[in-house]
C-alpha cells in the first residue's frame, strides 16, 4: 500500500481539502515567493533567514508567527519522509507557480525516490474564466484529482532549473522559457510572462500592476480605497495576489493620489497614467527584489515584450 502526503498552497484550500476526506497527511506550505528576495537553496538557513527579513520588514510578520506558521510547517515537511507518493495542489497564478518550482527544487533535492502528482486549476471546460482550487465544487475537485499529472524527472528538473533562474540575479534568461511547452507545467509560461511585467516600464517608470492600479482609479472611481482593492482583487488575470499585497502596492503609490474618499488621482498621476511623466525616480527602491534580481536595476520595453538591464 502506498503512503500519500498532500503539499497545498494555502490554509483555506487545506480546509477544504480536508472536507474531502481523501486519504494522506496534508502539509501547507504557507509563503509567497513570488515577492521579496529568494535564494536557490529552498529550505536552507540563508533561505529561511533571507525570506523573514522582507516578511519583517515589508509585512510586519514577527518571529514568532514565522516559526510557528512557516517554519513549523516545514519542518512537518521534513519529518514526512516515508510517502511515495506526494501530491502538490497549486493553482494557474504567478503566486502559486513560484511557489510551486521551490516545493519542486525542495523535492528534487529531498525527496528523489517519491512519485511527485500535480494538480493544478485554472481552465474549466465550457468557461473563459480561470479558477482557483477554492472556486470549484468538490466533483470537479475529485476530477482534477483522478486526472493528477504524474511529473517525469525531466517535469522536475526543468522546474528545478526555472526556480534556478527565478533566483539568479538577472530575469533576462527567463524570456527565453515563455515558449517552452516540453514539459507538463501548462500555466507557468503565462506566469513567467506575468512576472517579467513586474519590472518598471520604459514609457512611466511603473510596472504592469502599478498602472493597473492607476487605471482603475481613473477609469472605475471607486468610493473608497477599500472599493479600489475589491476591484484589484477581482480582476488581476494572472497575479493571483492577496489584499495585503495590493495594499503595500497602493501605499507605495501614495504621491500619485489626492484622496482615498472617493478615490482620485492627482494632476501627476494622470500625467504618469497617460506616460506624459516618468515616475522612476520617485518610485525606485534599491532594497527591492523580484526573486534574485533588484527590481529597479531592469526595465520592461511593452512594445517588444522584453527586459533590459540598466
Amino acid at each position: 500500500m502506498k503512503s500519500l502526503l498532500h503539499i497545498t498552497n494555502g490554509d483555506s484550500f487545506t480546509s477544504r481539502l480536508q472536507s474531502l476526506q481523501l486519504k494522506g497527511d496534508v502539509i501547507t506550505w504557507r509563503e509567497m515567493l513570488c515577492e521579496g528576495k529568494t535564494l536557490s537553496s529552498v529550505g536552507s538557513e540563508s533561505f529561511w533567514k533571507t525570506r523573514f527579513e522582507f516578511l519583517n520588514k515589508n509585512y510586519k510578520v514577527s518571529k514568532s508567527w514565522f516559526i510557528e506558521k512557516t517554519l513549523k510547517e516545514y519542518r512537518s515537511l521534513c519529518n514526512h519522509k516515508q510517502q511515495d507518493q506526494i501530491v502538490l495542489w497549486f493553482e494557474y497564478d504567478l503566486f502559486c507557480q513560484i511557489n510551486m518550482l521551490a516545493v519542486l527544487s525542495w523535492l528534487k533535492t529531498h525527496r528523489r525516490h517519491a512519485e511527485i502528482y500535480l494538480v493544478c486549476s485554472g481552465k474549466v471546460e465550457g468557461s473563459n474564466k480561470l479558477y482557483g482550487l477554492n472556486e470549484l465544487n468538490d466533483e470537479k475537485l475529485l476530477e482534477l484529482y483522478d486526472n493528477k499529472k504524474l511529473l517525469s524527472q525531466d517535469d522536475i528538473e526543468y522546474a528545478d532549473y526555472i526556480w534556478q533562474l527565478y533566483c539568479s540575479d538577472n530575469p533576462i534568461r527567463l524570456e527565453n522559457q515563455i515558449a517552452n511547452n516540453d514539459f507538463q507545467f501548462e500555466y507557468l509560461s503565462d506566469a513567467l510572462k506575468t512576472h517579467l511585467k513586474r519590472y518598471p516600464t520604459i514609457k512611466n517608470g511603473l510596472n504592469d500592476l502599478e498602472n493597473h492600479i492607476l487605471e482603475v482609479a481613473k477609469e472605475e472611481k471607486p468610493n473608497s480605497r477599500n472599493e479600489l482593492m475589491g476591484k484589484l482583487l477581482a480582476n488581476q488575470g494572472f497575479y493571483g495576489f492577496g489584499d495585503t499585497q495590493y495594499d503595500r502596492m497602493i501605499s507605495s503609490l501614495k504621491p500619485l493620489f489626492s484622496s482615498f474618499d472617493p478615490v482620485k488621482l492627482t494632476k501627476k498621476g494622470l500625467h504618469v497614467l497617460k506616460q506624459e511623466a516618468n515616475y522612476y525616480s520617485q518610485i525606485r527602491d534599491n532594497q527591492m527584489y523580484l526573486g534574485g534580481s533588484l527590481k529597479y536595476s531592469f526595465l520592461y520595453n511593452t512594445d517588444t515584450e522584453r527586459i533590459l538591464k540598466l
